[in-house]
């Protein structure tokens, strides 16, 4: 494997955020599903401190993954360890612990550290208990959050080193999706997806089977199974249950419900909610998911050719989240919105799909957006080079023009 390979490549949008927040007293949270990259975004940040004159010994960093620091088990492990390492040491120190939610009860120490003025803390976690209202009750509200997402295609292609062929690079990106672990290896079926299935499995089995003592894998391996297969569609626990059910399997509401929520929990995928715009109220139970990294779904279940519409909405979801949009699926009378996208005083109304090659596609997709009655941004990505960039006050974007900001009025980046 090459030098080449195995340097660490930057992710400027990510250290861009944690530079703006360094040495400022907050806790910097990076909160990813696994192998998103928080641990080289850290080691990244630990060599600009060096570069920039910040002495070694000044710098403490734990990887709850490494053995070196399985020793490391409640808070008391984590006071007592980070006290005896900073002991008479002078200047400004830097903390950084990866993958904390390892650590029984973490929150007391690192509390305790922010209380003491310790050291400028930053630390990461792959799990679900530490974002959010939970996170915000842990630390007292002394934390920044920074989501740390699969890469975007445009991150993807800097990955790559790759921009004379960036069509069949997409189709490298569809098939594949955006864990940055997957550049180390040559781009092939079996290896790839050898790969992917292992850092699934490794997911699955600790953060959820071992985590929650799950003993009927059979059935927690279907459910996961049916998720992936139905991305982009809408999904009930009950519609679960029918299909296991005409399947001849018997499997509880409670334990779909459960399961799926493990799942999210472990922040494998993502659970959309659907918006009614006509009466302004959120549908329970009919939500959507969608995977946080498209190529463990491919290395599960294969990649099918057919599955591309379902494929797509997906990269665009996860590319708005990654811009910093809140999502949700629309709902106005009888239409489908496949998504809004809301970001401080912006809205915008997308539909995606792969080719817009009938009259039934273009009532599905134009015809939705035209009935909606207000002013915000309306947009149609699709995979159609030629089609006319507006129709009726609705724009039409090429979908490699929207994940490369090519187009004249894209949706920021961040």
């Amino acid at each position: 494997m090459s030098n080449q390979k195995l340097k660490l490549i930057p992710r400027e949008d990510y250290i861009f955020n944690l530079k703006s927040f360094l040495d400022k007293p907050i806790i910097k949270v990076l909160v990813g599903m696994r192998r998103t990259g928080k641990s080289s975004l850290m080691r990244l940040i630990i060599s600009y401190l060096i570069d920039t004159g910040v002495d070694e010994q000044n710098i403490i960093y734990i990887n709850k993954e490494s053995l070196e620091f399985d020793f490391i088990k409640t808070y008391e492990d984590l006071y007592k360890y980070v006290k005896e390492n900073f002991k008479n040491i002078s200047g400004k120190k830097y903390l950084f612990i990866d993958e904390v939610q390892e650590i029984e009860y973490w929150e007391k120490a690192v509390n305790s550290f922010l209380a003491e003025n310790i050291a400028d803390i930053i630390i990461s976690g792959s799990n679900a208990r530490i974002i959010s209202s939970e996170l915000a009750s842990l630390l007292s509200g002394r934390f920044v959050e920074i989501p740390v997402y699969s890469l975007t295609f445009r991150e993807f292609l800097k990955f790559r080193n790759n921009y004379s062929d960036i069509e069949e690079e997409f189709k490298n990106y569809i098939k594949y999706g955006g864990l940055p672990g997957i550049h180390f290896f040559d781009f092939n079926d079996e290896v790839v997806f050898t790969y992917l299935n292992s850092i699934l499995n490794t997911i699955l089995y600790k953060d959820i089977l071992l985590k929650f003592n799950i003993r009927d894998t059979k059935t927690f391996d279907k459910i996961v199974r049916y998720v992936f297969d139905n991305i982009g569609s809408i999904t009930t626990a009950k519609r679960i249950t029918d299909y296991f059910k005409s399947q001849r399997l018997k499997i509880s509401l409670d334990t779909v419900l459960n399961y799926v929520e493990f799942l999210e929990r472990s922040l494998i995928i993502d659970r959309v909610e659907r918006y009614d715009l006509k009466g302004k109220k959120i549908l329970e139970f009919y939500d959507k998911f969608y995977l946080n990294d498209i190529g463990l779904r491919n290395g599960l279940i294969g990649y099918r050719d057919n599955d591309i519409s379902g494929l797509l909405e997906n990269i665009v979801f996860n590319e708005l989240k990654a811009r910093g949009y809140k999502v949700k699926i629309g709902v106005y009378r009888n239409y489908e919105i496949d998504f809004i996208a809301e970001k401080l005083k912006e809205k915008k109304y997308i539909q995606v799909c792969y080719l817009i090659k009938d009259d039934k596609t273009y009532e599905r997709k134009f015809r939705s957006l035209e009935k909606i009655d207000d002013n915000y941004e309306k947009i149609v990505i699709s995979l159609d080079k030629f089609f006319p960039q507006e129709i009726k006050g609705i724009k039409h974007i090429y979908l490699l023009d929207f994940l490369l900001n090519l187009n004249s009025n894209p949706i920021p980046n961040l």
